[in-house]
């Protein structure tokens, strides 16, 4: 789940003001109708910037409580020598029913494509996979277009990477995993709205493309 011109140049022109938020998203998917919420914070300095987030599912069968617990942490660092690139290191890790989901180190840089009411920066990623041989490269696009006088706001990002294709020995497959959201402000804090996961070869033995959408609500603090 989700997620910088670096990230702190894109979003410090248009959603300072939402640098740390609490989303709670209904699961509208087959077989997937529960809970999910999703803490994040980005904060720049003058070094770059610090972002994170957290996500957890709520639909443990017994008693519907966490199922799934998974974060990332991205640290940017300007470069003095070319403000527009940043440098970034990123972690993931989590874990569902007592599979891993992770940890997986991200090393690479960060720039900017477009900057205003409409923003767009690309990452390129060198992915390594603790424990796993195949390493590879990952492309991050990450979006942001305010309407409305920025009380309707597009926002999200697009991953591609490649990984071990698990139906076939020494072959691999590419990976995509987008999730674009809107939400519409409805005060200070408050903004309602939800996203679509689309994704293709994210989930092992699952072929084509998945479409996942929620409804939700964000508190920004």
């Amino acid at each position: 789940m989700k997620f910088l011109v670096s990230f702190a140049l894109i979003l410090l022109f248009s959603a300072v003001a939402f640098a740390q938020n609490l989303q709670l998203h209904y699961d509208l998917g087959e077989d997937r109708e529960y809970v999910t919420s999703t803490l994040e914070m980005f904060k720049p300095d003058e070094y770059g910037a610090t972002f994170w987030f957290v996500d957890m599912d709520y639909d443990h069968p017994s008693h519907s409580g966490v199922s799934l617990a998974y974060w990332e942490i991205a640290r940017y660092i300007t470069l003095p020598f070319a403000p527009s690139l940043s440098a970034t290191v990123q972690h993931n890790n989590g874990n569902v029913g007592g599979y891993p989901l992770g940890p997986i180190w991200l090393f690479g840089g960060s720039t900017s494509l477009l900057s205003g009411p409409t923003s767009l920066s690309m990452e390129l990623l060198y992915r390594h996979v603790v424990g796993e041989a195949s390493d590879g490269l990952q492309v991050t696009f990450v979006f942001f277009h305010s309407l409305l006088k920025d009380k309707l706001y597009l926002t999200g990002f697009m991953d591609i990477w490649t990984q071990d294709d698990p139906g076939k020995a020494d072959d691999s497959q590419v990976v995509l995993l987008t999730e674009p959201q809107l939400w519409y402000s409805v005060g200070k804090h408050l903004a309602i709205g939800g996203e679509l996961e689309i994704s293709k070869n994210f989930i092992p033995g699952q072929d084509g493309v998945k479409i996942m959408p929620t409804i939700g609500s964000k508190w920004n603090f």
